[in-house]
């Protein structure tokens, strides 16, 4: 009854998967999700899922993407950004499929939440050995993001293997031994509830006792969740910064606060810059199902750094124009005619929806600072967003960059996206313009 429990309550995780995508679809690519199996010891038989791009760096990092309860590893590849994201930075993503009824990942007994003790946390720690051994990972780039269950995993998983991950990204989550049992329950109304309220230090001494000895470094942590979340409540998200600053022996107070985009608040904790040792965002009247910002994650971890490919580019046929022999340009004119392509797509509900948006610039020249323009129908309206700024929130709509995104290079896309709620009309607009200029749509 209680498993049963948890599987109505993610339930709708698996709607919300297509609406936490921030792009149009799979990874305009060769490259191809592929199972793995005999990847080492695999107490719970979790089943392994591998995407590998294309082009991988010389010693690539490594992402471990879990899915949310009733998902799956493929499920989380088709609706999360993250291998897109891989393609465009040379990193490697595991997706990790849990078995057990009701697909949740176990973050509740003794065995899981104690290091090396059995259960999914040891398999998962099999499957990075598996590809740090194979593709010549780098052990200094590893980390782990994950929706719901997944997040909790998250938190386990770099509170179990700190020497392993450097850093997470936990989306609607609770804290590394919230969600512990002892009578093999696999649902804790209680920490679900948000009704486990503990010191800094008691939450970090969970942690500190299940890998004892340890007194090296701790991974960053980036927590999100919604004020709304009704099935880990809202308090887990206090909880869970308690712990992670207590274990980087920081204060409760903000280093840092700003609102990365209308609705959210955002706290860095030890550090105003980018990765800060905490990071935590807060969407406002935002439920569980609440939208996986992957490009963030990935900026959080430190992936996004492009290298040249390990392979050459094909060399048959001379090219239709000459490669840039320096940097492009820092400035210049926005792109002209046909010089951009838009791809939107919508996962909607009852009376709410979210809309996923893929800019690219096709143009030769860099475009630095944009504004998208376009109208939404009739009934839609903007509630929150990620990645831009939207105003009005109705009607005709401009979107304008982020400090981190405003800057295209040529073929370069950004991701951004919005919360809404509409009357009946889930549509999507007709027409959009970057910087003034009519683009194409995907």
């Amino acid at each position: 009854m209680r498993l049963r429990s948890i599987v109505i309550g993610a339930a709708g995780l698996a709607t919300a998967l297509v609406a936490a995508t921030l792009t149009l679809a799979q990874p305009a690519s060769a490259a191809t999700l592929v199972e793995v199996t005999n990847f080492g010891t695999n107490p719970s038989n979790l089943r392994m899922h591998l995407y590998v791009p294309d082009r991988v760096q010389a010693r690539p990092g490594i992402l471990v993407a879990v899915h949310y309860c009733t998902g799956s590893g493929p499920a989380y590849y088709s609706g999360t950004q993250f291998a897109q994201q891989a393609d465009q930075y040379g990193f490697i993503v595991i997706y990790p499929s849990a078995t057990r009824s009701g697909q949740c990942f176990d973050v509740y007994s003794p065995q899981a939440l104690r290091r090396d003790g059995g259960s999914d946390p040891v398999s998962i720690r099999s499957m990075v050995g598996y590809v740090q051994q194979r593709y010549n990972a780098d052990p200094n780039r590893v980390f782990a993001a994950g929706t719901s269950s997944g997040a909790m995993m998250t938190n386990v998983l770099l509170g179990l293997y700190p020497d392993v991950f450097k850093g997470g990204a936990a989306f609607a989550g609770v804290p590394f031994g919230c969600f512990a049992t002892t009578d093999g329950s696999t649902w804790n109304s209680q920490c679900a509830n948000g009704q486990i309220v503990r010191t800094p230090q008691q939450w970090g001494d969970l942690v500190r006792n299940a890998y004892p000895g340890y007194t090296g470094a701790r991974p960053r942590m980036q927590l999100w969740h919604g004020t709304n979340d009704e099935t880990l409540r809202y308090p887990n998200f206090t909880e869970e910064i308690k712990q992670w600053t207590n274990l980087h022996g920081l204060s409760q107070t903000p280093t840092f606060t700003d609102t990365p985009a209308s609705g959210q608040t955002r706290t860095r904790y030890g550090s105003s810059g980018g990765q800060a040792p905490v990071e935590a965002i807060s969407l406002q009247g935002v439920p569980h199902n609440l939208p996986v910002n992957a490009a963030e994650a990935i900026r959080f971890f430190g992936l996004d750094t492009p290298t040249p490919p390990t392979s050459q580019p094909p060399t048959s046929g001379p090219p239709t124009s000459s490669p840039p022999t320096s940097q492009p340009p820092t400035s210049g004119p926005p792109p002209t005619g046909g010089a951009c392509r838009v791809g939107y797509t919508v996962n909607s509900w009852n009376t709410g929806l979210t809309a996923s948006i893929t800019i690219t610039n096709t143009s030769s020249g860099t475009v630095n600072g944009w504004t998208l323009a376009f109208t939404l129908p009739s009934g839609q309206t903007i509630t929150s967003g990620w990645n831009a700024s939207y105003s009005p929130n109705s009607g005709a709509v401009t979107a304008r960059n982020a400090s981190y995104n405003g800057t295209l290079a040529p073929n370069a896309s950004t991701g951004i996206g919005f919360q809404a709620t509409h009357t009946g009309n889930t549509g999507r607009p007709t027409s959009f313009t970057l910087n003034g200029t009519a683009c194409t749509l995907a």
